[in-house]
C-alpha cells in the first residue's frame, strides 16, 4: 500500500538536509503560541504530528516585532529570552524524527492592535485600526527584525523559517498596488514593490547561514482588486529564488477577498494547477496548498508534476497520524478534515484556542487523554449520530465493552442529512471514518431497531449513554398542518417534492442549508467540478487577469426562495465567522429574499401570511419548509425517583437542542467516554 503513495512519501533532498517525505503540516494559529505558559501544550501538539510521520511542520505565525502582532502581546520572537520556550517545541519534534520551521508573520494592516503599520496608510476592512505607513527607517528596522527573528529561531533549534508573504499580510501589502501607493524605492514598479520581501530573504540568509531552510509563502492568486498579474507573481518568485529561498510555498487569496478558498464548498485541490504553472518557472521545490485533505489527492498533485510537496494544515488537526496511516496501508482509517472551520479558524478569529470538530483532542493533547482503563465496563450507547459515534469509539479505544444502538439502518445521524447539502459532501468522510473506527475498536453495532429502557436495564450495562439526538420542532402557526408544509427532514432526508416557489421559516444554519439545497440543480453532479465552481465565484484559474479575478457567472436560480426569521438580527448572523459569509453570498447571488423580524400569522392555500415592519404580507408559495429549531429526544433517561441499574448520561442534541452543534456533540461524547 505504501507504493500507492510513492510520490508523496518519497524523501526530498534539499542539499544540506533531507525531508523524510513530501508532506508539510502547514501553519495554523492555535492560540497556544501567544503565551509562554502554553508552550508545553504546544510542544505536545507538535510532538503528536511529528510522531505521525509528517515530513516538515510549520508553526503558527510568530511576529518579528511588536508592530507585527496579530493581537496585543501576540507570539513574538525578538529577544534571547524567548528562545527557551521555543526549544521545548523543537526538542519535542526532533525527538520524534521530524523537522520544524518557525513561521515569521508580520500582520501589517491586518493586526488587531493600535501599533499596526503597512506600505501605505490604507485601513483594512477586517481590522478597526488604520495603519501608519512605514518610513524608510521603519522599513530598515523591519528587515532587521525579520533577520533577528530567524537568527533566534536557529538558536532555538528550528530547522528553518517560513516567511509569510501571502494572504494579505505585510509583505503581500508591499507587493500589490491595492495597498502599496508609495512613490519611493519601495513602491511603483514590481521591482520596487518586491524589494522588501527580497531584502528580507537576503538578510535572513546572511544571518542564518546556508544550512537553514528558508521557505517563502508566495501569493499566486490575490483574488482582490489591485492584486498582482501572473507575470508579476513569476517575477517575484524568481527574485526570491535568487535571494536564497529554499522552498516556495503557495498561498491563495487575501483574508479580505470575497472568494472562498478553504471552506468545504471549495473543490479539493482547486488551485493545484496554478501551482503547477509556477513550478515550471523556477528550479527550487514548490508546494501546493488549499483544500488538499486526503493522501490520494496529494499523491496525484505530485505525480502529475503540479508540485514537489503538498501543504496540509487542518488535516493534521483532524488526524495527527495522517502520514503514518497512509504509509502503512491504513488510509481508510484517516479522520478526514471536512473543511468546516467551526473549531479551528472560527475559534482563532474569536481569540479562542483552536481545535477540530472531528477531533476534539487537537490542541488539547495534554488534557483530553484516551488512556486504557484498568476497570473495563459494559457500555451501551444509544444513537449513532456524531455524539454517539464519538462516545462509542473513544470508550472502546479506552478498553470498554461497547454496544452502539440506532433505530435507523445506518450510522451518521444528522451528518447523513448534512451531506446532502451542496458543498457539504465532505461530511460523508466523517461517517466513513467512524464506520471504520467502529470496526477497528470492536464496537458491537445494532442497527434498525429502537432500543427500550427495559432492554437497556436488562442488558447488564454499567453505563448507558443517551445520544438519541433531536426531533423537528413545529412552530405553533395557524395552518401548520397544511399539506404544503414540509420539515427540513422531509426535504433533505425523505426527498419530498418541492415546488418552484418556497418559503423557509427559520434562518439559522439549517435554513441556509435548505436554501442551498433547493437552489441546486439535481442534474448537476456533486461535488461541483472545479471549473464550474471557478465560474460561479469569478476565479480566473488561468491567471490571465490581475489578481486572478473575472466576472462571476451564475446560472438562473432553480427556485424563488424567501428565507425568514423571527429575530430582528441579520439573517445568518449566527453562522460561522469564516464560512457564514460564503453561505449568505451564495443565497444572495441566487436571488433569495432574506427577511428578519417576521411574525408568522397563518398558512392557507395561498401561502404564508406574515407581518413584518407592522405591514401584513402574503408570501405566495408552493411549499413552506420548517427549519425553526429542534427538541431533544431523551425519553430513555431515567424518570425522577428512579434508582438502581446503570448510570445514565446524555450528550449532544439529547442534552441540548437549542442549535444543532456537531462540534459540541463530538467533544461531549469524547470527554464523557474518556472519564468512564
Amino acid at each position: 500500500m505504501t507504493a500507492t503513495f510513492a510520490h508523496l512519501l518519497a524523501p526530498l533532498d534539499l542539499g544540506f538536509t533531507t525531508l523524510r517525505n513530501r508532506v508539510i503540516m502547514g501553519s495554523m494559529h492555535t492560540g497556544l503560541e501567544d503565551r509562554f505558559y502554553h508552550y508545553g501544550k504546544l510542544a505536545e501538539f507538535y510532538r503528536e504530528r511529528a510522531r505521525g510521520g509528517v515530513g516538515l511542520i510549520v508553526t503558527g505565525g510568530i511576529s518579528p516585532n511588536r508592530e507585527g502582532w496579530l493581537l496585543p502581546f501576540g507570539g513574538t520572537l525578538n529577544f534571547a529570552g524567548d528562545v527557551f520556550n521555543h526549544r521545548r517545541v523543537t526538542r519535542a519534534v526532533h525527538q520524534e524524527g521530524g523537522k520544524i520551521l518557525l513561521q515569521i508573520l508580520h500582520a501589517g494592516r491586518y493586526g488587531y492592535q493600535p501599533l499596526v503599520v503597512s506600505a501605505s496608510a490604507k485601513k483594512s476592512p477586517i481590522s478597526p485600526f488604520k495603519p501608519r505607513a512605514l518610513t524608510e527607517s521603519g522599513i530598515e528596522r523591519t528587515i532587521a527584525a525579520y533577520a533577528r527573528c530567524a537568527r533566534l529561531a536557529k538558536l532555538a533549534g528550528y530547522d528553518g523559517v517560513e516567511v509569510m508573504g501571502s494572504e494579505g499580510y505585510l509583505l503581500n501589502q508591499f507587493l500589490c498596488t491595492r495597498t502599496n501607493q508609495r512613490t519611493d524605492r519601495w513602491g511603483g514598479s514590481i521591482d520596487n514593490r518586491m524589494r522588501l520581501p527580497v531584502e528580507i530573504v537576503k538578510r535572513i540568509r546572511a544571518k542564518a547561514g546556508l544550512d537553514f531552510i528558508i521557505m517563502y509563502r508566495h501569493s499566486l492568486l490575490d483574488l482582490v482588486d489591485g492584486g498582482n498579474t501572473w507575470d508579476e507573481v513569476v517575477a517575484v518568485a524568481k527574485a526570491l529564488e535568487n535571494a536564497g529561498v529554499t522552498i516556495l510555498n503557495t498561498g491563495i487569496g487575501w483574508h479580505e477577498a470575497r472568494v472562498p478558498t478553504i471552506v468545504t464548498s471549495v473543490p479539493r485541490a482547486a488551485f493545484a494547477s496554478v501551482t503547477g504553472r509556477l513550478r515550471r518557472e523556477v528550479t527550487i521545490p514548490v508546494v501546493a496548498s488549499n483544500r488538499i485533505n486526503t493522501p490520494g489527492v496529494a499523491e496525484d498533485i505530485i505525480a502529475r508534476g503540479d508540485a514537489d510537496m503538498v501543504s496540509m494544515a487542518r488535516p493534521f488537526l483532524a488526524d495527527p497520524q495522517f502520514v503514518a496511516k497512509a504509509a502503512s496501508g491504513r488510509a481508510d482509517e484517516i479522520n478526514t478534515c471536512i473543511g468546516c472551520n467551526q473549531a479551528c479558524l472560527d475559534h482563532t478569529f474569536a481569540n479562542q484556542r483552536a481545535s477540530c470538530l472531528v477531533n476534539p483532542r487537537a490542541c488539547h493533547e495534554t488534557e483530553l487523554v484516551y488512556a486504557k482503563t484498568r476497570t473495563p465496563k459494559k457500555v451501551a450507547v444509544v444513537g449513532a449520530g456524531p455524539a454517539g459515534l464519538s462516545a462509542a469509539t473513544v470508550a472502546a479505544e479506552c478498553g470498554h465493552d461497547v454496544t452502539l444502538f440506532d433505530s435507523l439502518d445506518g450510522i451518521g445521524g444528522q451528518f447523513r442529512i448534512a451531506m446532502q447539502i451542496p458543498g457539504k459532501e465532505e461530511f460523508s468522510e466523517t461517517i466513513r471514518y467512524f464506520g471504520r473506527k467502529l470496526d477497528v475498536t470492536g464496537v458491537k453495532l445494532v442497527l434498525g431497531q429502537r432500543v427500550t429502557r427495559a432492554k437497556l436495564l436488562a442488558g447488564g450495562f454499567d453505563d448507558v449513554i443517551v445520544a438519541t439526538g433531536v426531533k423537528v420542532r413545529m412552530p405553533p402557526i395557524d395552518g401548520i398542518e397544511h399539506p404544503m408544509v414540509l420539515s427540513y427532514v422531509d426535504v433533505l432526508q425523505r426527498k419530498a417534492a418541492v415546488g418552484k416557489r418556497v418559503a423557509i421559516i427559520g434562518a439559522g444554519g439549517i435554513g441556509f442549508d435548505v436554501g442551498e439545497y433547493l437552489l441546486h440543480d439535481p442534474a448537476q453532479s456533486l461535488p461541483v467540478p472545479v471549473a464550474a465552481w471557478a465560474r460561479e465565484w469569478g476565479v480566473d484559474l488561468a491567471a490571465t487577469n490581475r489578481g486572478g479575478l473575472v466576472a462571476p457567472s451564475t446560472p438562473a436560480p432553480l427556485r424563488q426562495i424567501v428565507l425568514m426569521q423571527r429575530k430582528a438580527s441579520k439573517p445568518g448572523a449566527g453562522l460561522g465567522k469564516t464560512s457564514g459569509w460564503v453561505h449568505r453570498a451564495t443565497l444572495a447571488r441566487n436571488g433569495v429574499v432574506m427577511m428578519a423580524g417576521v411574525r408568522y400569522d397563518r398558512i392557507d392555500g395561498r401561502g404564508l401570511h406574515i407581518t413584518v415592519g407592522g405591514e401584513q404580507r402574503l408570501i405566495e408559495c408552493d411549499n413552506i419548509v420548517i427549519c425553526a429549531g429542534q427538541d431533544s429526544l431523551a425519553e430513555l433517561m431515567p424518570l425522577e425517583g428512579d434508582s438502581g441499574g446503570p448510570a445514565f448520561h446524555k450528550i449532544g442534541g439529547a442534552a441540548l437542542a437549542v442549535e444543532l452543534d456537531a462540534k459540541r456533540a463530538i467533544r461531549e461524547g469524547a470527554e464523557l467516554a474518556s472519564r468512564l
